[in-house]
């Protein structure tokens, strides 16, 4: 009998710790589930995991699932799994309706299969309840996301809509009906974390203010000191002068912020803010990409211009005088270098493809869109890049291939230098050669992105193997940052290096000291000049002979005269 009794006591006392260990609800710690719509939870859940921790690594093997998009209840329905709603009032966990799951398998289960994957057996939906009711509470889901109203959603539109959930971070992306296009919200760190953000706002605006420093000193100079030079000159100064402009884009972008000049807010809720997809729409975007597409672009052309007038002086004959040809064509140089810019700028406003950066927020061409980047931005720097490398590989060749002078006598030798041989003319094509090599790096850089932003916001496949998603190189965003703006840094060193060194050579050369004027009044006390050991002589022996002489003056130049006496003495 004592053994029947403790028997139901023992049968009494599990039953009400189990009952109270279902009972125990906790604060939800899994990341992938917190603001689901419930912040409690129980364990052991449907999967029978008895600690949050291991119901955390199973979600996360379905996370490339989630960021596919297969569908909008996904997210939930493992939820309700795997981290099921807890309350006090009901003993056992509550976990999705039997319509959840069947919705989720409906469109999901394809995507599995497409990639060999069968569906979990924790997952089958006989295993859940039918319907939501006393006995058997559920979390029957929201449904599919439809658009509100009586209109139906047509299929091209679910399925534009279902391209921003094929993104990487689907919850960082919003559809735009007006544009057809996924928009990222301003503050979202799909790309790009918050550090490397700021880190990279202060390299830009450091190497930006010194750049517009160097290139608006060597501007100010060079109008100052009024020397025009050549053609392939001014071309260099006109490329300090658009990199200058390109510079205080950069200014406009530190001084206005992130926010006012990377963002615009959304036609169809004015409280959200999303990064700049018609720039058109900010005036402080408008005004950045102006400065920096527009004398970017007049750079690289001008470029290529100095280039060719570097060519043009080499190949000029010795007897051409050293403006004749390029002064023939100046009208027809600027209307190239300033036109076809416009022409692009005038291109880009009228796609209205302006649109900002995740990494500075600064607005450009192509930041978002791929197609507007190789067709604006890479197809034209290609080009420039390519001219001004054929106007440079000619001039090299020619130099190369004639034959060195010789010193023979003849008129040519006090005649003056060759034009090949001037040393401005070799300045020109040492400027020519170095300004390419940070051009062709940002070239390249740009052909990165080119290549690979589609797989950078490409959602991962799901995959039974662990996986890491690509990611963007962050140096080498960076390094486009500096070698932009080396470029003003060069081109402002490279027109400052002449008045420099005269201004060094002014300084540390001795002053020659002034001639004194003869004095005035009675002649000064007569030289005595020993001509022979023993023998002085003053010149008072002779006055008559040295009384008109005058010393020369200090541009000309005479030959002394000699006089001779017996005595053995010479006066000068």
């Amino acid at each position: 009998m004592m053994c029947v009794y403790a028997t139901i006591l023992l049968t009494l006392a599990m039953n009400i710790a189990s009952e109270a260990t279902v009972r125990i609800c906790e604060p939800i710690k899994v990341a992938m589930c917190k603001n689901i719509g419930y912040n409690q939870t129980g364990m052991p859940n449907l999967a029978r995991h008895t600690l949050q921790a291991d119901a955390d690594v199973t979600l996360q093997t379905f996370s490339p699932l989630v960021q596919y998009g297969c569908s909008s209840q996904l997210h939930l329905f493992l939820c309700a799994v795997y981290v099921p709603m807890c309350t006090d009032k009901v003993a056992l966990p509550i976990g999705p309706c039997r319509g959840l799951c069947e919705s989720v398998y409906e469109r999901c289960y394809p995507v599995l299969r497409g990639f060999g994957f069968p569906w979990p057996a924790e997952l089958d939906c006989s295993l859940f309840p039918v319907e939501n009711n006393h006995e058997h509470m559920c979390m029957e889901g929201p449904g599919e996301r439809t658009v509100s109203g009586t209109i139906p959603l047509d299929t091209s539109s679910a399925n534009s809509r279902s391209a921003c959930r094929r993104l990487i971070k689907p919850n960082s992306w919003i559809w735009l009906r007006g544009s057809s296009r996924c928009a990222q919200y301003c503050d979202a760190e799909v790309l790009w974390e918050a550090g490397e953000s700021k880190a990279a706002e202060v390299w830009l605006a450091t190497w930006a203010a010194l750049s517009f420093v160097c290139t608006l000193a060597a501007v100010v100079a060079q109008l100052a000191c009024g020397d025009r030079g050549g053609a392939g000159e001014r071309a260099l100064v006109l490329v300090a002068l658009c990199r200058c402009a390109a510079a205080a884009g950069w200014g406009v972008r530190a001084a206005a912020g992130r926010t006012a000049a990377g963002c615009a807010k959304d036609s169809t809720s004015p409280t959200r803010m999303l990064l700049a997809h018609d720039g058109l729409a900010n005036p402080n975007c408008a005004v950045v990409f102006l400065l920096l597409y527009y004398f970017g672009m007049a750079a690289s052309v001008w470029w290529v211009v100095v280039a060719g007038a570097w060519r043009a002086s080499v190949l000029r004959p010795p007897t051409t005088p050293a403006s004749a040809r390029n002064d023939r064509h100046s009208s027809l140089l600027q209307l190239a270098a300033w036109g076809v810019p416009a022409a692009l700028t005038a291109a880009v406003l009228v796609t209205r493809d302006v649109d900002a950066d995740e990494l500075t927020g600064t607005c450009y061409v192509g930041n978002q869109s791929s197609k507007s980047l190789l067709a604006l931005v890479i197809i034209p720097e290609a080009i420039c890049l390519l001219l001004g490398s054929v106007f440079l590989a000619s001039g090299l060749r020619t130099v190369l291939r004639r034959p060195t002078p010789t010193l023979a006598p003849g008129p040519l030798l006090n005649g003056p230098p060759q034009a090949h041989t001037d040393q401005s003319i070799l300045r020109l094509g040492a400027f020519t050669a170095l300004y390419a090599v940070p051009s062709a790096c940002i070239l390249a850089t740009w052909i990165y992105e080119f290549a690979w932003r589609d797989d950078w916001l490409a959602a991962p496949v799901p995959s039974t193997e662990p996986s890491t998603q690509p990611r963007p190189a962050f140096w080498v965003f960076l390094f486009r940052i500096f070698a932009t703006q080396v470029l003003g840094v060069m081109v402002a060193v490279w027109i400052a290096t002449p008045r420099l060194k005269a201004l060094w050579r002014r300084i540390s050369s001795p002053r020659k000291p002034a001639l004194a004027k003869p004095p005035v009044g009675p002649p000064p006390t007569p030289l005595t000049l020993h001509c022979y050991a023993g023998h002085p002589h003053t010149l008072n022996r002779h006055p008559h002979k040295y009384a008109t002489y005058r010393p020369p003056q200090q541009q000309s130049y005479r030959k002394p005269r000699h006089y001779h006496y017996s005595a053995g003495e010479t006066i000068l």
